[in-house]
């Protein structure tokens, strides 16, 4: 059994997105979910990245804890 340590930076270069830091905390600055919001439906995700985190959170892949972390960054107080 392959165990992996993915890490942010690792989910957003996944999704295809810009994976250094700045541009991890710029994404997180400027898209929020609310409360009742579902990740995986959010209207910013494209249509191949909405369905590699439906299918992660439903497969109980490795990525879930990273997915859930990006989750919770994402729900501003």
């Amino acid at each position: 059994m392959e165990v992996f340590n993915h890490n942010l930076e690792s989910l957003f270069q996944q999704l295809g997105l810009p994976s250094d830091k700045s541009s991890i905390d710029t994404f997180i600055d400027t898209h929020a979910l609310e409360d009742g919001d579902d990740l995986t439906q959010a209207s910013f995700w494209s249509v191949s990245q909405k369905q590699f985190l439906t299918e992660a959170k439903l497969q109980d892949a490795d990525w879930v804890e990273q997915i859930d972390m990006l989750d919770t960054l994402l729900r501003k107080s």
